[in-house]
Protein backbone atom coordinates (compact mmCIF):
# COMPACT_ATOMS: atom_id res chain seq x y z
CA UNK A 1 0.00 0.00 0.00
CA UNK A 2 2.80 2.40 0.88
CA UNK A 3 4.50 1.59 -2.45
CA UNK A 4 1.33 2.42 -4.36
CA UNK A 5 0.98 5.67 -2.41
CA UNK A 6 4.59 6.56 -3.21
CA UNK A 7 4.07 5.87 -6.91
CA UNK A 8 0.92 7.99 -6.92
CA UNK A 9 2.71 10.87 -5.21
CA UNK A 10 5.58 10.64 -7.71
CA UNK A 11 3.12 10.71 -10.56
CA UNK A 12 1.38 13.75 -9.09
CA UNK A 13 4.75 15.53 -8.65
CA UNK A 14 5.73 14.80 -12.26
CA UNK A 15 2.36 16.08 -13.49
CA UNK A 16 2.80 19.27 -11.46
CA UNK A 17 6.28 19.80 -12.94
CA UNK A 18 4.91 19.28 -16.44
CA UNK A 19 2.15 21.82 -15.78
CA UNK A 20 4.65 24.32 -14.39
CA UNK A 21 6.86 23.87 -17.45
CA UNK A 22 3.91 24.41 -19.76
CA UNK A 23 2.94 27.56 -17.84
CA UNK A 24 6.50 28.91 -18.18
CA UNK A 25 6.47 28.23 -21.92
CA UNK A 26 3.11 29.95 -22.32
CA UNK A 27 4.29 32.93 -20.24
CA UNK A 28 7.50 33.22 -22.29
CA UNK A 29 5.48 33.05 -25.52
CA UNK A 30 3.16 35.78 -24.27
CA UNK A 31 6.16 37.99 -23.40
CA UNK A 32 7.65 37.48 -26.88
CA UNK A 33 4.30 38.25 -28.53
CA UNK A 34 3.87 41.36 -26.36
CA UNK A 35 7.37 42.62 -27.26
CA UNK A 36 6.77 42.02 -30.97
CA UNK A 37 3.42 43.79 -30.78
CA UNK A 38 5.00 46.75 -28.94
CA UNK A 39 7.77 47.05 -31.55
CA UNK A 40 5.19 46.91 -34.35
CA UNK A 41 3.08 49.56 -32.63
CA UNK A 42 6.11 51.81 -32.13
CA UNK A 43 6.95 51.48 -35.81
CA UNK A 44 3.41 52.17 -37.00
CA UNK A 45 3.05 55.21 -34.72
CA UNK A 46 6.53 56.59 -35.44
CA UNK A 47 5.31 59.94 -36.80
CA UNK A 48 3.12 60.56 -33.77
CA UNK A 49 5.72 59.39 -31.25
CA UNK A 50 8.58 61.32 -32.88
CA UNK A 51 6.45 64.47 -32.92
CA UNK A 52 5.54 64.10 -29.25
CA UNK A 53 9.10 63.28 -28.13
CA UNK A 54 10.62 66.20 -30.02
CA UNK A 55 7.97 68.47 -28.52
CA UNK A 56 8.89 67.19 -25.06
CA UNK A 57 12.59 67.89 -25.64
CA UNK A 58 11.89 71.42 -26.90
CA UNK A 59 9.51 72.03 -23.99
CA UNK A 60 12.33 71.14 -21.58
CA UNK A 61 14.54 73.65 -23.41
CA UNK A 62 11.97 76.46 -23.08
CA UNK A 63 10.77 75.70 -19.56
CA UNK A 64 13.61 77.64 -17.81
CA UNK A 65 12.67 80.74 -19.84
CA UNK A 66 9.05 80.41 -18.74
CA UNK A 67 10.16 80.00 -15.11
CA UNK A 68 12.30 83.16 -15.29
CA UNK A 69 9.42 85.11 -16.83
CA UNK A 70 7.13 83.76 -14.11
CA UNK A 71 9.44 85.21 -11.44
CA UNK A 72 8.89 88.57 -13.13
CA UNK A 73 5.13 88.12 -12.47
CA UNK A 74 4.34 87.24 -16.11
CA UNK A 75 1.54 84.65 -16.39
CA UNK A 76 2.68 81.22 -17.49
CA UNK A 77 0.50 81.29 -20.61
CA UNK A 78 2.06 84.56 -21.79
CA UNK A 79 5.55 83.38 -20.81
CA UNK A 80 5.07 80.18 -22.81
CA UNK A 81 3.97 82.21 -25.84
CA UNK A 82 7.04 84.48 -25.54
CA UNK A 83 9.39 81.51 -25.21
CA UNK A 84 7.78 79.79 -28.18
CA UNK A 85 8.09 82.92 -30.32
CA UNK A 86 11.77 83.18 -29.37
CA UNK A 87 12.29 79.57 -30.41
CA UNK A 88 10.57 80.12 -33.77
CA UNK A 89 12.62 83.28 -34.37
CA UNK A 90 15.90 81.48 -33.62
CA UNK A 91 14.94 78.51 -35.81
CA UNK A 92 13.93 80.86 -38.64
CA UNK A 93 17.20 82.80 -38.44
CA UNK A 94 19.31 79.64 -38.35
CA UNK A 95 17.29 78.11 -41.17
CA UNK A 96 17.75 81.20 -43.34
CA UNK A 97 21.48 81.34 -42.61
CA UNK A 98 22.15 77.68 -43.37
CA UNK A 99 19.83 77.72 -46.40
CA UNK A 100 21.68 80.66 -47.94
CA UNK A 101 25.06 79.08 -47.15
CA UNK A 102 23.88 75.80 -48.67
CA UNK A 103 22.84 77.61 -51.87
CA UNK A 104 26.25 79.28 -52.06
CA UNK A 105 27.90 75.92 -51.50
CA UNK A 106 25.86 74.29 -54.28
CA UNK A 107 26.56 77.19 -56.65
CA UNK A 108 30.30 76.88 -56.00
CA UNK A 109 30.43 73.13 -56.68
CA UNK A 110 30.79 73.50 -60.49
CA UNK A 111 34.03 75.46 -59.94
CA UNK A 112 35.51 72.43 -58.20
CA UNK A 113 33.97 69.82 -60.52
CA UNK A 114 36.93 69.68 -62.92
CA UNK A 115 39.37 69.08 -60.08
CA UNK A 116 37.11 66.45 -58.54
CA UNK A 117 36.69 64.72 -61.92
CA UNK A 118 40.48 64.74 -62.39
CA UNK A 119 40.95 63.05 -59.02
CA UNK A 120 38.25 60.50 -59.81
CA UNK A 121 39.87 59.77 -63.21
CA UNK A 122 43.16 59.03 -61.47
CA UNK A 123 41.41 56.59 -59.12
CA UNK A 124 39.57 54.99 -62.05
CA UNK A 125 42.81 54.63 -64.05
CA UNK A 126 44.51 52.96 -61.08
CA UNK A 127 41.58 50.59 -60.68
CA UNK A 128 41.70 49.68 -64.40
CA UNK A 129 45.44 49.07 -64.15
CA UNK A 130 44.90 46.65 -61.23
CA UNK A 131 42.09 44.93 -63.14
CA UNK A 132 44.24 44.50 -66.25
CA UNK A 133 47.08 43.07 -64.18
CA UNK A 134 44.75 40.50 -62.61
CA UNK A 135 43.49 39.41 -66.04
CA UNK A 136 47.00 38.25 -66.89
CA UNK A 137 47.06 35.98 -63.86
CA UNK A 138 43.45 34.75 -63.98
CA UNK A 139 42.22 33.37 -67.34
CA UNK A 140 39.03 35.00 -68.56
CA UNK A 141 35.93 32.84 -68.74
CA UNK A 142 34.40 33.17 -72.18
CA UNK A 143 31.01 32.19 -70.84
CA UNK A 144 30.94 35.43 -68.85
CA UNK A 145 31.24 37.67 -71.91
CA UNK A 146 27.50 37.98 -72.33
CA UNK A 147 26.26 41.55 -72.36
CA UNK A 148 24.09 42.19 -69.29
CA UNK A 149 20.71 43.72 -69.90
CA UNK A 150 19.48 46.20 -67.33
CA UNK A 151 15.81 47.05 -67.13
CA UNK A 152 14.99 50.34 -65.51
CA UNK A 153 11.54 51.17 -64.30
CA UNK A 154 10.33 54.60 -65.25
CA UNK A 155 9.13 56.74 -62.38
CA UNK A 156 5.44 56.18 -62.16
CA UNK A 157 2.57 58.20 -60.85
CA UNK A 158 2.07 55.87 -57.88
CA UNK A 159 5.61 56.52 -56.64
CA UNK A 160 5.17 60.28 -56.91
CA UNK A 161 1.87 60.10 -55.05
CA UNK A 162 3.49 58.03 -52.27
CA UNK A 163 6.37 60.50 -51.89
CA UNK A 164 3.93 63.41 -51.81
CA UNK A 165 1.78 61.69 -49.19
CA UNK A 166 4.82 61.04 -46.96
CA UNK A 167 5.92 64.67 -47.27
CA UNK A 168 2.40 65.85 -46.42
CA UNK A 169 2.30 63.62 -43.33
CA UNK A 170 5.67 64.95 -42.17
CA UNK A 171 4.63 68.58 -42.63
CA UNK A 172 1.31 67.95 -40.90
CA UNK A 173 3.07 66.38 -37.92
CA UNK A 174 5.58 69.26 -37.79
CA UNK A 175 2.74 71.79 -37.73
CA UNK A 176 1.55 70.28 -34.43
CA UNK A 177 4.90 70.79 -32.69
CA UNK A 178 4.40 74.49 -31.70
CA UNK A 179 0.94 73.77 -30.30
CA UNK A 180 2.17 70.74 -28.36
CA UNK A 181 5.04 72.74 -26.90
CA UNK A 182 2.73 75.56 -25.86
CA UNK A 183 0.25 73.26 -24.14
CA UNK A 184 3.03 71.25 -22.48
CA UNK A 185 4.44 74.47 -21.02
CA UNK A 186 1.13 75.96 -19.91
CA UNK A 187 -0.33 72.72 -18.51
CA UNK A 188 2.88 71.43 -16.98
CA UNK A 189 1.67 71.44 -13.35
CA UNK A 190 -1.67 69.86 -14.23
CA UNK A 191 -0.04 67.15 -16.37
CA UNK A 192 2.46 66.37 -13.60
CA UNK A 193 -0.17 66.04 -10.87
CA UNK A 194 -2.57 64.11 -13.12
CA UNK A 195 0.19 61.67 -14.04
CA UNK A 196 0.95 61.04 -10.36
CA UNK A 197 -2.75 60.44 -9.65
CA UNK A 198 -2.70 57.56 -12.14
CA UNK A 199 -0.52 55.53 -9.74
CA UNK A 200 -1.69 53.88 -6.51
CA UNK A 201 -0.99 55.90 -3.36
CA UNK A 202 1.78 53.57 -2.21
CA UNK A 203 3.66 54.09 -5.49
CA UNK A 204 3.18 57.83 -5.97
CA UNK A 205 6.37 58.81 -4.16
CA UNK A 206 8.38 56.45 -6.37
CA UNK A 207 6.63 57.84 -9.46
CA UNK A 208 7.36 61.39 -8.29
CA UNK A 209 11.07 60.64 -7.88
CA UNK A 210 11.21 58.82 -11.22
CA UNK A 211 9.62 61.73 -13.09
CA UNK A 212 11.91 64.16 -11.32
CA UNK A 213 15.04 62.22 -12.28
CA UNK A 214 13.88 61.92 -15.89
CA UNK A 215 13.27 65.68 -16.00
CA UNK A 216 16.77 66.38 -14.61
CA UNK A 217 18.29 63.95 -17.12
CA UNK A 218 16.46 65.61 -20.04
CA UNK A 219 17.67 69.08 -19.06
CA UNK A 220 21.23 67.84 -18.55
CA UNK A 221 21.16 66.02 -21.88
CA UNK A 222 19.95 69.08 -23.80
CA UNK A 223 22.24 71.57 -22.06
CA UNK A 224 25.29 69.35 -22.44
CA UNK A 225 24.68 68.82 -26.15
CA UNK A 226 24.17 72.55 -26.79
CA UNK A 227 27.22 73.64 -24.78
CA UNK A 228 29.54 70.95 -26.14
CA UNK A 229 28.21 71.50 -29.67
CA UNK A 230 28.85 75.25 -29.55
CA UNK A 231 32.39 74.80 -28.18
CA UNK A 232 33.17 72.12 -30.74
CA UNK A 233 31.60 74.18 -33.55
CA UNK A 234 33.77 77.20 -32.76
CA UNK A 235 36.98 75.17 -32.60
CA UNK A 236 36.14 73.14 -35.73
CA UNK A 237 35.23 76.24 -37.75
CA UNK A 238 38.50 77.96 -36.83
CA UNK A 239 40.50 74.83 -37.69
CA UNK A 240 38.73 74.34 -41.04
CA UNK A 241 39.35 78.00 -41.91
CA UNK A 242 43.06 77.63 -41.05
CA UNK A 243 43.32 74.57 -43.31
CA UNK A 244 41.57 76.40 -46.16
CA UNK A 245 38.49 74.20 -46.44
CA UNK A 246 35.85 75.80 -48.70
CA UNK A 247 32.84 77.16 -46.80
CA UNK A 248 34.43 76.34 -43.46
CA UNK A 249 31.92 78.60 -41.63
CA UNK A 250 29.10 76.40 -42.98
CA UNK A 251 30.74 72.97 -42.68
CA UNK A 252 32.26 73.54 -39.23
CA UNK A 253 28.99 73.77 -37.24
CA UNK A 254 27.44 70.91 -39.25
CA UNK A 255 30.39 68.61 -38.55
CA UNK A 256 30.47 69.62 -34.87
CA UNK A 257 26.80 69.02 -34.09
CA UNK A 258 26.54 65.85 -36.19
CA UNK A 259 29.54 64.56 -34.26
CA UNK A 260 27.51 64.63 -31.04
CA UNK A 261 25.85 61.34 -32.02
CA UNK A 262 27.37 58.85 -29.56
CA UNK A 263 29.86 56.30 -30.91
CA UNK A 264 28.94 56.87 -34.58
CA UNK A 265 29.25 60.66 -34.60
CA UNK A 266 32.87 60.72 -35.76
CA UNK A 267 31.96 58.97 -39.01
CA UNK A 268 29.04 61.30 -39.74
CA UNK A 269 31.16 64.34 -38.84
CA UNK A 270 33.70 63.45 -41.54
CA UNK A 271 31.25 63.17 -44.45
CA UNK A 272 30.62 66.87 -45.16
CA UNK A 273 34.21 68.22 -44.81
CA UNK A 274 35.74 65.35 -46.77
CA UNK A 275 33.17 65.75 -49.56
CA UNK A 276 33.96 69.48 -49.76
CA UNK A 277 37.72 69.00 -49.55
CA UNK A 278 37.96 66.15 -52.06
CA UNK A 279 39.64 67.54 -55.16
CA UNK A 280 40.14 71.01 -53.66
CA UNK A 281 42.64 70.26 -50.89
CA UNK A 282 45.96 68.51 -51.04
CA UNK A 283 46.06 64.97 -49.58
CA UNK A 284 48.02 66.18 -46.56
CA UNK A 285 45.33 68.78 -45.81
CA UNK A 286 42.59 66.15 -46.19
CA UNK A 287 44.47 64.05 -43.66
CA UNK A 288 44.59 67.10 -41.39
CA UNK A 289 40.80 67.42 -41.67
CA UNK A 290 40.40 63.79 -40.56
CA UNK A 291 42.80 64.26 -37.64
CA UNK A 292 41.14 67.50 -36.49
CA UNK A 293 37.64 66.01 -36.57
CA UNK A 294 38.82 62.89 -34.72
CA UNK A 295 40.72 64.85 -32.05
CA UNK A 296 37.88 67.32 -31.43
CA UNK A 297 35.36 64.47 -31.27
CA UNK A 298 37.44 62.55 -28.73
CA UNK A 299 37.99 65.65 -26.60
CA UNK A 300 34.34 66.70 -26.66
CA UNK A 301 32.91 63.23 -25.95
CA UNK A 302 35.50 62.08 -23.39
CA UNK A 303 36.41 65.35 -21.62
CA UNK A 304 33.80 68.07 -22.15
CA UNK A 305 30.69 65.89 -22.36
CA UNK A 306 31.24 64.02 -19.04
CA UNK A 307 32.10 67.25 -17.21
CA UNK A 308 29.02 69.08 -18.47
CA UNK A 309 26.52 66.28 -17.99
CA UNK A 310 28.11 64.96 -14.79
CA UNK A 311 26.69 61.78 -13.28
CA UNK A 312 23.13 62.21 -14.56
CA UNK A 313 23.55 60.04 -17.64
CA UNK A 314 25.44 56.91 -16.61
CA UNK A 315 25.12 54.47 -19.51
CA UNK A 316 27.56 51.86 -20.73
CA UNK A 317 28.74 52.13 -24.37
CA UNK A 318 27.23 48.78 -25.37
CA UNK A 319 23.76 49.86 -24.21
CA UNK A 320 24.10 53.15 -26.12
CA UNK A 321 25.27 51.37 -29.28
CA UNK A 322 22.39 48.87 -29.13
CA UNK A 323 19.94 51.69 -28.50
CA UNK A 324 21.26 53.62 -31.51
CA UNK A 325 20.97 50.52 -33.69
CA UNK A 326 17.42 49.73 -32.53
CA UNK A 327 15.95 53.24 -32.79
CA UNK A 328 17.73 53.93 -36.09
CA UNK A 329 16.14 50.74 -37.45
CA UNK A 330 12.71 51.74 -36.15
CA UNK A 331 12.70 55.50 -36.84
CA UNK A 332 15.64 56.13 -39.17
CA UNK A 333 17.91 59.16 -38.75
CA UNK A 334 15.61 60.79 -36.18
CA UNK A 335 15.96 57.69 -34.02
CA UNK A 336 19.68 58.46 -33.62
CA UNK A 337 18.77 61.77 -31.97
CA UNK A 338 16.19 60.30 -29.60
CA UNK A 339 17.99 57.03 -28.79
CA UNK A 340 20.10 58.31 -25.88
CA UNK A 341 17.31 60.08 -23.92
CA UNK A 342 15.05 57.07 -24.48
CA UNK A 343 17.54 54.53 -23.14
CA UNK A 344 18.46 56.88 -20.27
CA UNK A 345 14.79 57.22 -19.33
CA UNK A 346 14.44 53.44 -19.51
CA UNK A 347 17.36 53.04 -17.10
CA UNK A 348 15.85 55.51 -14.61
CA UNK A 349 12.52 53.67 -14.68
CA UNK A 350 14.27 50.32 -14.20
CA UNK A 351 16.21 51.72 -11.22
CA UNK A 352 12.94 52.47 -9.38
CA UNK A 353 11.02 49.31 -10.36
CA UNK A 354 12.32 46.42 -8.28
CA UNK A 355 11.74 43.59 -10.81
CA UNK A 356 13.62 45.62 -13.47
CA UNK A 357 16.59 46.73 -11.36
CA UNK A 358 18.76 44.04 -12.92
CA UNK A 359 18.15 45.53 -16.37
CA UNK A 360 18.89 48.99 -14.95
CA UNK A 361 22.23 47.76 -13.59
CA UNK A 362 23.05 46.26 -17.00
CA UNK A 363 22.28 49.54 -18.80
CA UNK A 364 24.46 51.53 -16.37
CA UNK A 365 28.19 51.90 -16.43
Amino acid sequence: MSQETSMASNGTFEDAEIIRGEVRVVAAAQVVIAIAAAIGLIYLLKIVLITVLFSVLLAFVLDPIVIVLGRAHIPRSIGAAIALLLLLAVCGALGFFFYSRALDFVDALPHYSSTIRGSMRKVQAEAERIENSTRVLIPEDKAKNAVPVQVQEAPGLARMITAGAQFSETMLAASFVPFLIYFMLTWKAHAHSATLQMFPKQHRLTAYRTIGRISEMMRAFIISNVVVGLINAGATTIAFGWIGLPYFYFLGPISAFVGLIPNLGIFFALIAPLAAGLGTLAPIRLLMVVVIVAVFHLISMNVLYPKVIGQRLRLNPLAVALSLLFWAWIWGALGLILAVPLVASTKIICDYVEPLQGLGDWLGD
